[in-house]
């Protein structure tokens, strides 16, 4: 899972490790958001009391940050990443992933030039190692 460790992911694992105590190799940016896939039992833990973790977090890296369980299921894994963006189903072909939005998400899903997908296509390639496509 999780894909290329950059510098700056490393920084980014190291902070959240030294802040809350929590250690993952999972991170990554979607939309402008730095997004730490931690085990279910420590994401309360890696948020902190108060989501103090999470603030400090903030005000270090001048980004939002959210805590996301890390799952082996690609839909809860989408929809905590596109949250509060929905979408109507996903289905698992051989080759791909096949994500059904439906009206305004799909836009939204997409994005401005479609960077928006083309940054999700490559986070659910490094951890589920298909390709993304939306309709």
């Amino acid at each position: 899972m999780g894909g290329t460790i950059t510098m700056q992911k490393m920084r980014y694992i190291n902070s959240l490790n030294r802040i809350s105590n929590v250690r993952t190799s999972d991170c990554f940016v979607y939309n402008n958001i730095i997004f730490f896939a931690v085990p279910k039992a420590f994401v309360s833990k890696a948020i902190g009391l108060g989501a103090k973790n999470i603030k400090e977090l903030q005000m270090r890296f001048g980004k939002r940050v959210k805590i996301i369980p890390l799952t082996e299921d690609v839909e809860k894994f989408i929809k905590s990443i596109v949250n509060p963006v929905e979408f109507k189903s996903l289905e698992a072909k051989e080759d791909c992933y096949i994500l059904t939005a439906g009206g305004r998400n799909k836009a939204a899903l997409l994005g401005r030039n479609k960077r928006r997908l083309i940054e999700l296509n490559k986070i659910v390639e490094d951890f589920f190692g298909k390709p993304l496509k939306i309709v």
